[in-house]
């Protein structure tokens, strides 16, 4: 546990100090960057011929989409002709239509779901130009629409900004100087950064075997950085080149929590800015520890499940002393694999260093419900905007039992809102059932389930959970490279993503218009630990009352049947 410990230890000062940092480029105030970076935004506005001014609610929505399509497009073309393309020293071929579309939109809504194998499903060129290019671009994007978002929620007139100058600055300030520093440290680890093509060795037993390289360590580094997930290689953070040594397990987690986390602050600082002084934000500390309760019970759930191990195998005359071994690396053991399981999946990067299909059954519930809910910190800043949905309608609950007038930040939530927040809350819920129904309810949907029963029905939750909070890891298990499975979870993740930015970013668009009212003591008070857990309990109750069914006869079946 110690290990555990460590991490989350050493995680605390570093997103304080990146929620600093990210509040001063999302505010367009000063940084140590400024010097070099203001030069390269010049030109890139220059040659993109873009104005810097305020755009509206609506404006910056049609940006946001319009330049996202763009690239959807292109990202397409070059998937499907990648073997006439040059960087494609080890001749692959191009990629079929349907798993295209799943790849490009995959990598384009930050999930980085593979249907493919990375080292044997791209060239180099796709690999950076498309694969590492829109793992910038995609975590750019979600980043800029939570701190639209948050801007708009603060304020006290109807600004937002312009998404080409946020989208830049993000790019330019924060995810390539991260993404650098990062890779440096994997290439010092032993992660790979070459552009020559695989290498044939012998091996020990005397046979042929092909050493996939490549430019490995600055996918690696934006993977994480972005909270993007999807592998250079098929077995992702698994292998020795994507993940070498101990030291490269933890930066790469520190990675994954280290944005997500720093939207809290941001919010927070940005609710408190006439208190120059405050280190966080009583508003964003509430939230942070609402997300960190959740976190910790998922972890504390998943560490007991995979050290008390399998039954069975118990049975079989196996030793377990160290608890569930199966899919999992020896050089991280128990503790670095279920906190970087529960990591992954809570800030949805999707990202992994052992088989989730593996896990024991409650194990691998835990990853699981931390995407249906969607709120435990997420990744690329939709995590924030979905927890904002359940503070909302935390505080409509709470005001009706008590008779106050629900508002927050100084603005009042009425019926328009109370809707659309609603309808938010409900899209991720009925994405991942209703395909999940879909795919257990035809002849297409079943032919890709291996694994009969509970289980083979947990790698579907799973499957559609994963493609709609846009993580991407999955229990693999599922014959998935198929046109059903390739169009679907296609769909799951492009509606997933765009729907919940378009209704949040149109809910924080209409208190903008409000007027602003003053606190009074018949408010009722958000920033307090009262409020932190009335918001944890809305959370879980509607977590449990929404997929408890499925997951009844999914994972619990599963280890009510293992332990009968």
């Amino acid at each position: 546990m110690w290990q555990i410990a460590l991490v989350l230890v050493i995680y605390l000062p570093l997103v304080i100090v990146a929620g600093h940092y990210l509040y001063q480029v999302t505010m367009q105030q000063k940084t140590w960057l400024d010097p070099v970076m203001n030069r390269v935004d010049n030109i890139i506005y220059k040659f993109c011929g873009i104005k810097q001014v305020d755009m509206t609610g609506k404006q910056y929505v049609i940006a946001l989409i319009l330049s996202n399509a763009i690239m959807i497009f292109i990202g397409y073309l070059i998937l499907r002709i990648q073997s006439t393309l040059f960087l494609n020293p080890n001749d692959i071929d191009n990629m079929e239509a349907t798993l295209s579309f799943n790849t490009i939109i995959s990598f384009m809504t930050n999930t980085n779901l593979q249907h493919y194998s990375g080292e044997s499903g791209l060239s180099y060129l796709a690999q950076m130009l498309v694969i590492t290019f829109m793992m910038f671009t995609s975590a750019a994007t979600g980043y800029v629409a939570c701190m639209a978002f948050c801007r708009r929620l603060v304020a006290k007139s109807d600004t937002i900004g312009n998404f080409f100058v946020d989208f830049v600055r993000v790019i330019t300030r924060l995810l390539i100087p991260l993404s650098f520093i990062v890779a440096l440290i994997l290439v010092a680890q032993g992660s790979p950064q070459t552009l020559k093509g695989n290498e044939t060795v012998h091996t020990i037993e005397g046979k042929m075997q092909d050493i996939a390289l490549g430019p490995i360590a600055s996918l690696e580094s934006i993977k994480h950085i972005g909270t993007n997930g999807g592998g250079f290689n098929g077995a992702n953070s698994s292998t020795p080149f994507e993940n070498p040594t101990v030291i490269s397990n933890i930066v790469e987690m520190l990675s994954m929590m280290l944005l997500p986390g720093a939207c809290v602050v941001t919010f927070g600082l940005m609710v408190a800015k006439r208190r120059q002084k405050t280190l966080f934000g009583k508003q964003g500390l509430v939230i942070f520890a609402a997300m960190s309760i959740l976190l910790l019970i998922g972890l504390v759930t998943c560490y007991i499940a995979e050290s008390a191990g399998n039954p069975i195998i118990n049975n079989l005359g196996i030793s377990q002393d160290i608890g569930s071994m199966e899919g999992k690396e020896m050089r991280f053991g128990i503790p670095q694999s279920v906190l970087f399981t529960v990591v992954t999946t809570a800030f949805t990067t999707g990202s992994i260093n052992n088989m989730h299909d593996s896990l024991t059954p409650l194990g691998g519930m835990v990853p699981m419900f931390n995407m249906m809910l969607n709120v435990v910190f997420g990744g690329k800043g939709v995590g924030l905007m979905n927890m904002m949905m359940y503070v909302m309608l935390t505080i409509f609950i709470a005001c009706l039992m008590i008779g106050r007038t629900p508002q927050f930040l100084g603005k009042k939530i009425e019926e328009k809102e109370m809707k659309l927040i609603a309808l938010c809350i409900l899209i991720h819920p009925a994405l991942i059932l209703l395909f999940s129904a879909l795919a257990v309810a035809t002849t297409a949907g079943i032919a890709g389930i291996t694994n009969p029963g509970a289980h083979g029905l947990s790698q579907v939750l799973y499957e559609y959970a994963s493609s709609s909070a846009n993580n991407g890891s999955g229990f693999e298990g599922l014959a998935d490279n198929s046109p059903f499975w390739n169009m679907t979870t296609g769909f799951a993740m492009f509606f997933g993503r765009y729907l919940s930015i378009i209704i949040q970013l149109a809910i924080a668009s209409l208190l903008a218009k409000k007027l602003w009212h003053s606190d009074s003591v018949g408010t009722l008070k958000t920033d307090n630990p009262m409020f932190t857990f009335l918001l944890i309990a809305i959370v879980l109750m509607i977590g449990a009352l929404t997929f408890l069914p499925a997951l009844a006869l999914g994972p619990i079946t599963e280890h009510l049947q293992i332990r009968s």
